[in-house]
């Protein structure tokens, strides 16, 4: 079971905070949470944590000083003046239960980095459903391009810069503004992206409707002097737009917005695409990222950079810049002849739309290795999963990855696959890693595409894989 969102005040915040000089971080692993902490040890905080898995993230962390323990004891809590923790940590993990006899101030994540956030100019939040990361890393781009130093907090790492994360100057901060457990109703954005809304995280949102209502909370936090920019092409965002308070500005392909683009072309592998605001050309905008999704990512980048004052100069070189964010589609190199990428997709539009990104530039078979993430969403939106994972050409189902859940839904990796079966996609599910290797690997050839998909842990996958990395350079 998750642990609840703390929730405090800001005014309340800084009183428990105030004097205090070291930080443990109870999940410090996650792309979010590890973000935090460096942070937090640049604004001169001792820094400690606990993660159940030792990863590249975590080396990380180590190699700058910060100490990481992978087995939970209570005397790691040693010396440390209060704990930031992540949700997904449950409420009688030994740390935990520890802080709490301990009397050390809890906090949740989100409730840290909205306290940490206050002190920035401008707040510019990236939610939705799918998209998040990509059109921050987008954000990021551009804002780097406009020289002004941003502050900037991803759900993924930015290969150009190496981390997922970047403490600058105190005018412009981006963020990834999850909404899994409301965390984001802790933040405090000047202006909101809602990039699309849609039904997700099943295990705390029982219905769409509650996931408008939540978005629409989100969307209150600029108050009436801030700014929402919505998808006009999404019909649960626009109707969370219609109860906002702050001022709106859309953006689209299909029906009528305030920013659009048109004259979308794709060529060597390349979309670009002229980009309008309320009927005015601004200029050419070319995207080193494939598919129609990222064309709406760029869109919602482009708007929100626009009305926060960044010139289309520094825009269209940001966007042509970018070059995805990791496990968006990110190339890895050649497994038995086949193009390997990696994806983060866990979702069926999600699936749908990165499957359409590797179709275009498949020339042989597309063969996807899908890790489902949680019994819950694989239950609840089972045949859309199936729909989605039938439009690759050969599918393997990867072990289910659990996270804090129990199997209460009797879903498995044979009845999604035998679900895809039907639909008339060679399926074949498994809840042994090398297997799904072994499957993945058959019959694959020059000119083929293999994607490996999926949120939880699937990078084990890699290690048995026999893959040719990208060189460095590429």
């Amino acid at each position: 079971m998750a642990t609840p969102n703390t929730h405090y005040e800001a005014c309340a915040l800084s009183r428990m905070l105030a004097g205090v000089r070291s930080l443990y971080f109870l999940g410090i692993g996650g792309i979010s949470m590890s973000s935090l902490a460096m942070v937090a040890q640049g604004l001169g905080l001792r820094v400690g944590g606990y993660d159940r898995t030792a990863t590249p993230l975590t080396q990380g962390l180590v190699e700058a000083g910060i100490p990481v323990f992978t087995t939970a004891d209570p005397k790691h809590l040693d010396g440390y003046e209060a704990v930031v923790y992540t949700v997904a940590i449950s409420a009688d993990h030994p740390e935990y239960v520890e802080a709490q006899r301990r009397g050390l101030p809890l906090i949740s994540r989100s409730n840290y980095m909205g306290y940490l956030m206050r002190s920035y100019e401008e707040r510019i939040g990236v939610s939705g459903t799918h998209g998040k990361s990509t059109t921050t890393g987008m954000l990021w781009e551009i804002l780097l391009a406009a020289e002004v130093e941003p502050t900037v907090l991803c759900g993924a790492t930015l290969p150009g810069v190496g981390r997922a994360y970047s403490v600058g100057k105190t005018q412009y901060m981006a963020f990834e503004a999850c909404e899994y457990m409301d965390s984001y109703l802790d933040f405090y954005p000047t202006t909101v992206l809602v990039l699309n809304v849609e039904l997700d995280h099943v295990d705390y949102f029982e219905n769409i409707e509650q996931m408008r209502e939540s978005f629409g909370h989100f969307c209150d936090r600029v108050g009436e002097q801030g700014l929402v920019i919505g998808n006009a092409d999404d019909d649960n965002t626009v109707a969370v737009l219609r109860n906002c308070r702050a001022k709106i500005v859309t953006f689209g392909l299909d029906r009528e917005a305030d920013y659009r683009a048109t004259e979308i072309r794709c060529e060597g592998g390349k979309q670009s695409f002229s980009l309008l605001c309320r009927g005015e050309h601004l200029g050419r905008v070319t995207l080193r990222v494939g598919g129609r999704h990222n064309v709406y990512n760029a869109l919602a980048a482009a708007a929100a950079a626009r009305e926060r004052g960044i010139c289309m100069r520094s825009i269209a070189a940001g966007l042509e810049r970018f070059g995805g964010v990791a496990r968006r589609m990110e190339y890895k190199g050649e497994c038995c002849g086949a193009a390997l990428y990696d994806d983060y997709a866990h979702h069926p539009t999600e699936i749908r739309a990165s499957l359409q990104a590797a179709r275009s530039t498949c020339q042989g078979q597309l063969v996807c290795v899908f890790q489902p993430h949680t019994y819950s969403r694989t239950a609840a939106l089972f045949d859309q999963f199936a729909q989605a994972l039938s439009k690759a050409d050969r599918v393997v189902i990867a072990p289910i990855y659990a996270a804090r859940e129990r199997n209460e839904t009797g879903v498995s990796e044979a009845s999604l696959a035998q679900a895809v079966r039907a639909l008339g996609t060679p399926c074949e599910g498994t809840d042994d890693f090398e297997r799904a290797a072994q499957l993945a690997q058959q019959s694959l050839g020059a000119g083929d595409t293999l994607l490996i998909m999926g949120a939880g842990d699937i990078g084990r996958l890699y290690l048995l894989l026999a893959y040719q990395p990208v060189a460095p350079d590429r």
